[in-house]
C-alpha cells in the first residue's frame, strides 16, 4: 500500500480483505491451509498463505440480533437526540466503570468539545505526541489553543513521559496522551507530572475502547476522556464519539455546550428562555445510539480476541531478524488493539524497502500498511498560525513555521514514521492458525527478501 494512502482507507481495505468467517461474537473459525512446501513469496510466484476464499466484512452486523432496535427506533420517528442516546451512554458509562458519559456526532467533536469546556483556548499550550491522527491536533486548534509536541516512545509508540516537562512553559494548560493503536500510554508518568505542575489532562482514546492501565480503563483516568465510533473502530457506528468523566459539573458543561449553549443538570435556567454559553450543536441520534447498543454487546468478547490473538502473534513474529513488534508499558492490564503495529527494520530484509516488504505481504493475502507520516510538519499547523485569531493572540514568533519546527523536532517519531508496520484490528479476530499464517508470511518474505528485491 502507498504510503500516502490514508489510516482509514487502509482500514476499510482490512476490512474487506479479513480475517476468516466472523460469528456474532467476533471470534472466526481457521481459513488458512498452510502447508510445509509453501516457502515461495506470492509476490515471486509462490502459493499465498493466507486463503483469500473467505474474508470478514468490518463492522459486523448481525441481522437477526441487531436490527429490531433499529428498525423501533426508525419507525418510532424519534430521531432526534431521546431515550436511546441516554440508554446508550448510561450502557457506555458501565462498560468503562466511570460515572458520566456523553455522546456526540464523532470522536473529533468530543475532543473539540472536551478542551473547550476544560477551559483550554486561546493563548494556551496544550502538550501532545506527534504520532497520532490528525484530529487530535485539529481539536486543539480549533479551540485557539497551541500544539506543543513531545517525542515518542519508540518501543511502545506512545508519547514519551520523560521528555514531556522540558516542553511545559507558563502558557502549557493540559496534556493530551493519545493511546494510539489502541494501546496505553503511561499514565502513571504523566499523571504525576499534570500533578506537579497542576496541568488537566484529556485523554485521546478513540482507538482505545477498553484499554486498561493498572485495571482502570483508559479515559477515565485523566479529567476526561474521548472516544470514537467511526466505522473502521473497535465499537463502529459509521460516525459517533463519547465523552465521558467522573465530573458532574464539567459533563453538563459539555452538555450545553453540544446543544446550542441552552442549560443541563448544574447549567441552571429554561429552554424556552435562554441559552447559557455561547455553543455548538454536535447532537448524537436514536438510530446512531441504537447501532451503538448493538456493536457494544460484542466488544467485550472482540477485546479479549484481540489481546490473545496480539499476544501470540507478536510471540510468533518476534524471533524474525528486523521484526519488532510493540510493546506495552508494565502498567497495562489490557490493551484494545485498534491496529496491531511492529517495527520494520530493512537492514536486517537484505535492504528491502518497506515499501516492496508491504507489497510482498499484501500478495501473500495479509492487509497491511505504513501508518502514519510525520504530523508536526504538515501545512495545516502554518494554515492555523497565519489566521487573524492565531496572530491577534500569539506573538509573531510563536508563529514563525520555521521556528515552530525546529522547537517541535521529534526524531524518534520521524524514525517511526520510516519504518511503521500496521495490521488492522480484524485481523486479531481469527483463529491462532491464521496469526501462524500471517508470521509464515513474514517469514517467507525475511527468507527470500533478496530475491523479491531483484524481482520487484
Amino acid at each position: 500500500m502507498d504510503h500516502k494512502s490514508s489510516r482509514r482507507d487502509f482500514l476499510k481495505q482490512g476490512s474487506l480483505a479479513g480475517v476468516g468467517t466472523v460469528f456474532s461474537m467476533g471470534v472466526g473459525s481457521s481459513v488458512f491451509a498452510i502447508g510445509t512446501n509453501n516457502t515461495v513469496p506470492a509476490i515471486i510466484g509462490g502459493r499465498p498463505a493466507w486463503n483469500e476464499m473467505k474474508w470478514v466484512k468490518w463492522p459486523i452486523w448481525n441481522p437477526e440480533t441487531d436490527e429490531k432496535r433499529i428498525i423501533e427506533v426508525l419507525r418510532s420517528g424519534i430521531w432526534s437526540r431521546a431515550g436511546v442516546v441516554t440508554e446508550f451512554e448510561a450502557e457506555w458509562s458501565k462498560a468503562l466503570g466511570v460515572k458520566r458519559s456523553l455522546a456526540v456526532v464523532n470522536g473529533t467533536n468530543a475532543l473539540i468539545v472536551a478542551l473547550s469546556q476544560l477551559n483550554i483556548g486561546p493563548g494556551d499550550e496544550v502538550i501532545v505526541p506527534p504520532y497520532t491522527f490528525i484530529a487530535t491536533i485539529q481539536a486543539v486548534l480549533v479551540n485557539g489553543a497551541m500544539p506543543v509536541f513531545v517525542d515518542i516512545d519508540p518501543a511502545t509508540f506512545q508519547i514519551d513521559p520523560a521528555k514531556i516537562e522540558a516542553k511545559i512553559t507558563p502558557r502549557t494548560k493540559a496534556i493530551l496522551p493519545v493511546h494510539i493503536l489502541g494501546l496505553p500510554a503511561d499514565m502513571d508518568g504523566i499523571m504525576a507530572i499534570a500533578k506537579k505542575h497542576h496541568l488537566v489532562v484529556l485523554e485521546d482514546a478513540c482507538q482505545a475502547p477498553l484499554a486498561e492501565v493498572n485495571h482502570k480503563k483508559v479515559g477515565t483516568i485523566g479529567d476526561a476522556g474521548c472516544f470514537s465510533f467511526q466505522n473502521s473502530k473497535n465499537i463502529a457506528i459509521g460516525e459517533g464519539g463519547a465523552i465521558v468523566s467522573d465530573n458532574d459539573a464539567f459533563i453538563d458543561r459539555c452538555f450545553s455546550y453540544q446543544n446550542l449553549g441552552f442549560p443541563h443538570g448544574s447549567m441552571v435556567g429554561s429552554v424556552s428562555n435562554s441559552s447559557m454559553i455561547q455553543a455548538t450543536k454536535v447532537r448524537f441520534t436514536e438510530y446512531q445510539a441504537a447501532i451503538g447498543l448493538a456493536q457494544l454487546q460484542r466488544l467485550e468478547a472482540q477485546t479479549t480476541t484481540r489481546n490473545e490473538n496480539a499476544a501470540y502473534l507478536k510471540k510468533r513474529i518476534s524471533s524474525i531478524p528486523g521484526i519488532i513488534p510493540y510493546k506495552l508499558y508494565d502498567n497495562v492490564t489490557r490493551a484494545a488493539f485498534h491496529l496491531f503495529a511492529f517495527r520494520y527494520k530493512r537492514e536486517n530484509f537484505k535492504d528491502l524497502p518497506r515499501e516492496k516488504f508491504l507489497k510482498a505481504l499484501q500478495a501473500e493475502g495479509v492487509p497491511c500498511a505504513s501508518g502514519y507520516v510525520v504530523l508536526n510538519t504538515q501545512p495545516f499547523l502554518d494554515n492555523a498560525f497565519q489566521s487573524r485569531a492565531f496572530r491577534k493572540v500569539y506573538p509573531s514568533k510563536m508563529l514563525d513555521f520555521k521556528n515552530y519546527q525546529e522547537k517541535n523536532k521529534c526524531p524518534e517519531n520521524e524514525a517511526l514514521c520510516s519504518d511503521a508496520v500496521w495490521l488492522p484490528q480484524n485481523v486479531l479476530l481469527a483463529g491462532k492458525s491464521d496469526m501462524d499464517a500471517i508470521a509464515l508470511a513474514i517469514e517467507k518474505i525475511y527468507k527470500n527478501a533478496e530475491a523479491i528485491n531483484k524481482a520487484t
